[in-house]
């Protein structure tokens, strides 16, 4: 079976099994320079320029640079830039499939032997997009010499491609790009700006060029959310290549739901305007909004839900929303405790419209989520992502978010360390040994072994080094917590969750 190409995909015509771009699509200007080749990139962005692209929108490609020779670079070559992309889930109660090659992508350079290409290209007028995903720690700064071939880090690289672009078009402010970092860093805009400005400085390079840097370029926050687990196993790619008729190294899953939100103006509303192209991406002056919907709904849920679900006997979180019961709590917990509890002014109708969307994705039959995995880094998460939530619900409600005490209550009891075996800690469930993977495990492990529950519960509550608050200050917390881990010890877990559910019913 031959790979998939440019010829294939024109020669393909209309295809039940996939959706195909025409020969329009694949001579389009290249209008963006992108930073990476990850899954995530390629079924997020990528996409979403693409789904411009078919709808005579954006009408613009992707240079995409990769930092080093061999991997994915040479299937790139092969297939023209071309992927399928494979979309499976759950959207508004409705399961869908679909397939789509994506013609965004031009072609790939190496950073490492194609730099003069690179900076070639940093020179076209039809250049306007930055886009990046580099990994977190792709934006730090670090010692580097723009002049080199190349630099080292990735804001040397793009410093590099500023650079040589200011001198080519003689310091014209329109000839200035949008750049859109998408590394998972809070203010990964400002923070890439910033470090662009100080590698500008330790470079000294001309006051003139950094003038322009700062007025002619926008560095843009964004936040993106797309599971996108990548290539699939070797029996669900072996069914996939039957149905689509050619192979594909770099055939990419994604689920359905997509966001993409990006701070910016109107003026980087005109230059991205694949903005029209799909509802997923969203620009507007502050996106702090979706940061602490995903942080806090998102995030949340899994955090106060994983050992609570675990220690039920369920292995993924599909498993779980099967459950009527624990699908059942997951939801109470999401919209009735973690909503209200946002310490961020958000519409009702737009936080009860994202938890929709959540569940949707939770419910997804083709994604195994495993919750022993967002188990990892337990304590940090619990901190990270809930503490502000609970803390900013007693303060409106004046008493215990009950759900959200229950799965309180379950990390407590999943973090119950019986042995330590090379440096990793276990619990054990049904006589089987699980690991607890967290710095705080020897923590709990030695509380266990020394207190009764309900000290115990007091202890960790009180211990503001863990939480930054002292959370037996909030209002019936602490004996919602200790009553639901007493009756999870004595009871079982998961009847628990079920009597606690029973408790709302009214009579």
């Amino acid at each position: 079976m031959s790979y998939l190409s440019r010829n294939i995909a024109l020669a393909h015509g209309a295809h039940s099994a996939v959706s195909l771009p025409e020969a329009a699509q694949l001579a389009l200007p290249e209008k963006v320079l992108q930073f990476g080749t990850g899954v995530l990139l390629r079924g997020l962005p990528d996409y979403l320029i693409d789904k411009a692209n078919r709808q005579g929108i954006f009408n613009g490609r992707i240079v995409v640079v990769k930092s080093t020779d061999g991997g994915d670079i040479n299937a790139f070559a092969r297939q023209n830039g071309l992927y399928t992309l494979c979309i499976r889930g759950i959207e508004d109660g409705q399961q869908v499939e679909e397939n789509v090659v994506s013609s965004a992508i031009s072609r790939v350079l190496s950073a490492k032997s194609q730099w003069a290409e690179v900076l070639r290209f940093a020179q076209s007028p039809d250049l306007q997009v930055v886009i990046s995903n580099t990994t977190e720690v792709g934006i730090q700064l670090v010692a580097d010499d723009v002049r080199q071939s190349p630099p080292v880090s990735f804001p040397g690289k793009l410093l590099a491609v500023l650079y040589v672009r200011w001198k080519a078009f003689k310091g014209d402010r329109a000839k200035g790009l949008v750049i859109v970092p998408t590394e998972l860093v809070p203010d990964n805009g400002r923070k890439l700006e910033a470090i662009l400005l100080e590698l500008a400085h330790r470079n000294e390079l001309e006051a003139e060029f950094i003038d322009w840097l700062e007025a002619a370029n926008t560095c843009c926050n964004s936040l993106v959310d797309r599971i996108v687990p990548g290539r699939p196993d070797v029996g669900a790619y072996n069914a996939l290549t039957e149905e689509l008729g050619y192979d594909d190294d770099l055939l990419t899953m994604s689920e359905v739901y997509r966001l993409w939100a990006i701070e910016g103006d109107e003026k980087v509303r005109a230059v991205l305007s694949f903005e029209q192209a799909d509802k997923g991406v969203i620009i507007q002056p502050d996106i702090n909004q979706f940061r602490e919907l995903k942080l806090r709904m998102l995030n949340g849920t899994h955090t106060l839900s994983c050992g609570l679900a675990f220690l039920s006997g369920f292995e993924t979180v599909r498993g779980a929303m099967d459950d009527e019961v624990m699908g059942q709590f997951i939801s109470r917990l999401m919209v009735d405790d973690l909503r209200p509890g946002i310490p961020y002014k958000i519409d009702e109708a737009v936080a009860r419209d994202f938890a929709r969307q959540v569940l949707d994705r939770f419910r997804n039959p083709f994604i195994e989520h495993r919750w022993l995995a967002i188990t990892l880094n337990y304590t940090a998460k619990m901190q990270m992502r809930n503490v502000a939530t609970l803390v900013h619900y007693a303060e409106q409600k004046k008493q215990a978010p009950q759900h959200a005490a229950l799965g309180f209550a379950a990390y407590l009891l999943f973090m119950r360390g019986t042995h330590q075996q090379d440096h990793t800690w276990y619990g054990e469930l049904n006589g089987e040994q699980y690991p607890i993977q967290d710095e705080k495990a020897g923590y709990f492990a030695d509380l266990w072994q020394r207190l009764p529950p309900a000290e115990l519960v007091s202890v960790v509550l009180h211990n503001q080094a863990l939480w930054n608050h002292d959370l037996t200050a909030l209002p019936g917390f602490a004996a919602a917590v200790t009553g639901y881990l007493q009756q999870m010890l004595e009871e079982g877990v998961y009847a628990t969750v079920a009597k606690q559910l029973r408790s709302e019913v009214p009579a």
